[in-house]
């Protein structure tokens, strides 16, 4: 086969990539057209650095070698080149050595180790060779050559080792184990968060665009960054100015005669792209651009984006925007407002990431009037670059920040944010609001994938990732300024505590509406004195029996409540449960009832929070219960690779494939074989298409059969008595056959088949999809047509826990049904959980399985039979947001420069 004829590699082998620093590069499959590149990167690697590879000193690559280096099949030779500015500046293969086998090799450019590019390689090398069926890496190392044996042994893989002719062989399968991901989503972690930490800490800032006119954007960013007092250097770039705003102007960022870590852009967008080139001469770590004119214009902006994205990251450069408001840290350190807010937002415990630029500076005012506080904010704008996955990666280890605020309007990996998320989640608390939640419509200068799952999918993300979603700004920042300052509940119950009956009784009914339960309601006079008011909090406080308190005050004429003040705030920071109040019809936390804070935020720890309608104070309240009842469940073992068959399914799949190309319904035989890998069995069913088929089914089961048919015209029917049960001889099957041919209308299309009989139960339906845009997707629900009518269904995102599967039975709101309904048995519930379970694994290992369905499972108290199910499977055109390797997302259709 000449090179010509080698078929091209998959689009989804070359990606945007992040660096240990938090700096961009560029992996792609080699081809011959990267001779000269593979030269020049040659002739910069050190003398060390070649011997470590080729064990002799082989100081230049011969034409031979030049084209065995860059001409591969991209089957049984697989190469990757990461490049940097048009450069390469690694290389790295593998070879297949025998049938499972392969060896792999790297070579990095001198001044680029250290920075994790032979892990990264390592990472796509191997994921390419899972997909090429090959199971093991075999490497030649020197034994000196310490920080590549060092790489194979941090990549998470079971490394064996020997000597040979005084080369150490290292030998070690490539599967995709728990270990192996973790690891790697430890490095992703790790380099996504030094990716922003320089954006919040700069020590100098450009500001391109910069002017002399006063309302302009450019004279504003200048404006905000000098008077928010930002630590660091400030430095104005205008090509016709000598000054701007007092700071001397410069033509261009290079000419600045000092490093510049960020680079404010607000210039035309059709001379961004020149700045993007300024900026990576200038060795500039990120931009934010604040310009318009991109994807939220139409065709030509969105073409225009992707030349932004692909030119930044080709040079290093990672982007917020564009179309952005910009970025604040609040840290006295730094003290940044590197955004189009005139205000300041006051020092807190919050970090806010939001994608609208329009709104963030409302949003900035609603936080500053609440009294709640920031420690970082960013407005992403149009989200091309740097995403709220990156900032939960940073805020995740930012002391700073100790709760967590979106604002979403689109989400372009659901899958990595449920796996952020989660994790954040059980450290510090996730609050969102999610634009587009019953249209699921994005804003034009977003790009993401199209959606297949229903809204509910969304939100069981959510709730799965332990994210608290809320319906508006107002009720996430309800939420916020209670986690910021008071501390968790242990539980639902609720004592009332107010000088008002009517609003006491507000606020028990709004408590009952959002299941809290009221154990303890102290009713005052109208004219409380100080001491009367702060020995009922202490008694509700005091009580075991209550987890939470909301206290009602409505003063008295000509009374400022000053006193009544005093106590809340006094109580409110010595309580260890939290107290939320509707005080004087405030709003946020007034004045009155802040509590210093000595770490410089307006409110501190023990504030009590206002709310001017008791209903939004007990919402906020019933937020913050279930994100704590979420946080203390365990979230039990997962089912491990040991349970399943996960060879043979995949030996399964490919084989059908294989047979059918553009992908098919799989027949009952392959369907029983592949839920078979997984632990689920799927009773037989014998078609037949006459009563003699019919009667010599029933006797191969030893009768006590059903006669049903299968047809989806006629299952999906409820006013259809498909199916006759319980037959037990020849004379039974003929009244069944003769009555379901009568109904049925066309026997000929009914697909009859006999079955054996199954115990009662309940029916319930286990389904499973594979998204464009979250992946695996799996439901539960009860089955039959008023459950579908009611959209009576679980959903969650694989992979699932324990705590998972137990939630999606019971959140449905026909579980009752599976509890002893109106004195019916209790069905085997683990059972349940545990085919919801199996599916979810199957789905997730398997992505070439498109749909899955156990349609029909009676769930009885001594276990659950599957009787019907179905699958499809097709070929992965288009893999997962969040493979196995780590990548920076893309826009669809995009083809990023190298």
């Amino acid at each position: 086969m000449t090179q010509q004829d080698v078929p091209a590699a998959p689009a989804h082998w070359e990606a945007d990539v992040l660096l240990r620093d938090g700096r961009t590069a560029h992996i792609r499959p080699i081809g011959p057209e990267d001779a000269e590149l593979l030269v020049e990167f040659y002739a910069r690697v050190s003398d060390e650095s070649k011997y470590y590879r080729f064990f002799s000193p082989m100081p230049r690559l011969s034409d031979r070698d030049v084209a065995r280096f860059t001409q591969v099949d991209h089957v049984d030779r697989v190469a990757f080149v990461l490049t940097l500015q048009g450069r390469m500046i690694a290389v790295g293969r593998y070879d297949v050595i025998r049938p499972g086998d392969a060896e792999v090799a790297f070579l990095v450019e001198d001044q680029h180790q250290g920075r994790g590019i032979a892990q990264l390689l390592l990472e796509h090398l191997a994921q390419a060779a899972r997909e090429r069926g090959l199971e093991r890496f075999v490497a030649e190392v020197l034994p000196d050559n310490t920080r590549m044996i060092q790489t194979f042994r941090d990549a998470g893989y079971r490394v064996a080792s020997e000597y040979e002719d005084g080369v150490l062989i290292l030998e070690f399968p490539i599967d995709s184990t728990d270990t192996a991901i973790g690891l790697m989503f430890n490095r992703e972690h790790r380099a996504e968060a030094a990716s922003i930490h320089r954006f919040f800490n700069p020590r100098s800032v450009a500001v391109i665009g910069a002017s002399r006119r006063q309302d302009t954007i450019g004279q504003a960013l200048v404006r905000n960054l000098v008077t928010g007092d930002f630590t660091g250097r400030v430095y104005a770039v205008n090509p016709s100015a000598a000054a701007v705003s007092g700071l001397p102007a410069f033509k261009s960022v290079n000419e600045i005669p000092d490093d510049v870590d960020v680079a404010i852009v607000a210039v035309p967008a059709d001379a961004v792209q020149d700045v993007v080139l300024d900026c990576a001469a200038k060795g500039v770590h990120g931009l934010v651009v604040i310009s318009s004119g991109f994807a939220e214009t139409g065709e030509e902006g969105r073409q225009r984006q992707r030349r932004l994205v692909g030119l930044s990251r080709s040079y290093g450069l990672r982007l917020i925007g564009p179309n952005a408001l910009g970025v604040i840290n609040t840290d006295p350190g730094v003290k940044i407002n590197a955004s189009l807010a005139p205000l300041m937002p006051p020092r807190g415990r919050a970090g806010f990431f939001c994608q609208s630029g329009a709104l963030g500076s409302a949003i900035l005012e609603k936080v500053n009037n609440r009294g709640l506080g920031l420690s970082t904010f960013v407005s992403a704008g149009n989200r091309a670059d740097v995403s709220g996955n990156d900032l939960l990666q940073y805020w995740e280890e930012d002391d700073s920040t100790e709760v967590v605020l979106l604002y979403l309007e689109s989400i372009g990996n659901p899958r990595k944010f449920s796996r952020i998320a989660r994790r954040v989640s059980q450290r510090k608390p996730v609050i969102a609001v999610r634009s587009g939640r019953t249209t699921q419509g994005v804003p034009m200068g977003h790009a993401v994938r199209r959606i297949g799952a229903p809204p509910q999918a969304v939100d069981a993300m959510f709730r799965q990732a332990g994210v608290i979603q809320t319906e508006s700004l107002e009720e996430m920042f309800d939420v916020a300024q209670l986690l910021a300052h008071q501390p968790l509940p242990r539980g639902r119950r609720v004592a009332i505590v107010g000088n008002s009956d009517a609003l006491g009784l507000l606020a028990a009914d709004a408590a009952a509406s959002v299941g809290l339960v009221v154990n303890k309601s102290i009713a005052l006079h109208t004219e409380p004195s100080a001491e009367d008011f702060e020995d009922a909090l202490d008694s509700a406080i005091d009580d075991p029996e209550v987890d939470a308190v909301v206290a009602v005050y409505i003063p008295p004429l000509n009374v400022s409540g000053e006193d009544i003040a005093n106590v809340l705030a006094a109580v409110g920071e010595q309580s260890d449960k939290p107290l939320v109040s509707s005080f004087l019809g405030a709003e946020g936390v007034p004045e009155l009832l802040r509590v210093p804070d000595v770490a410089g935020s307006t409110a501190g720890r023990g504030s009590v929070p206002s709310y001017p309608a008791v209903e939004a104070a007990v919402r906020a309240l019933a937020h913050v219960v279930d994100y704590a009842v979420w946080l203390r469940t365990p979230d039990g073992d997962a089912d491990g690779p040991d349970d399943v068959d996960q060879r043979a399914a995949k030996k399964l799949i490919n084989e059908a494939l294989s047979a059918n190309p553009e992908g098919t319904e799989l027949d009952p035989t392959t369907l029983a074989a592949l839920l078979a890998a997984y632990g689920v069995d799927l009773r037989p069913a014998r078609p037949v298409a006459s009563y003699d088929e019919a009667v010599a089914a029933g006797e191969a089961d030893g009768w006590d059969v059903v006669l049903k048919a299968t047809a989806d015209h006629l299952r999906e029917r409820p006013d259809l008595a498909h199916v006759w049960r319980n037959i037990e001889g020849p004379a039974e099957m003929r009244s069944a056959w003769n009555a379901l041919n009568e109904i049925v209308g066309d026997p000929e299309k009914a697909g009859f088949v006999v079955q054996k009989n199954a115990r009662p139960g309940v029916p319930i339906s286990i389904r499973s999809i594979e998204d464009p845009l979250f992946g695996p997707v799996v439901s539960f629900g009860i089955s039959g047509p008023l459950t579908e009518l009611l959209s009576d269904r679980a959903y969650r995102i694989p992979p699932l826990t324990r705590r998972d599967a137990a939630a999606m039975v019971r959140e449905i709101k026909s579980s009752p049904m599976l509890f002893g309904y109106r004195g019916s048995e209790v069905v085997d519930v683990a059972e349940i959980e545990r085919l919801i379970r199996r599916v979810a694994q199957l789905q997730n290992d398997l992505p070439q399985v498109r749909s899955l369905e156990l349609s029909l499972v009676l769930a009885g108290a001594a276990g659950a039979t599957v009787l019907t199910a179905s699958a499809r499977v097709e070929p992965v055109t288009d893999p997962r947001s969040d493979w196995f390797v780590r990548r920076l997302p893309s826009l669809p259709g995009d083809t990023l420069p190298s």
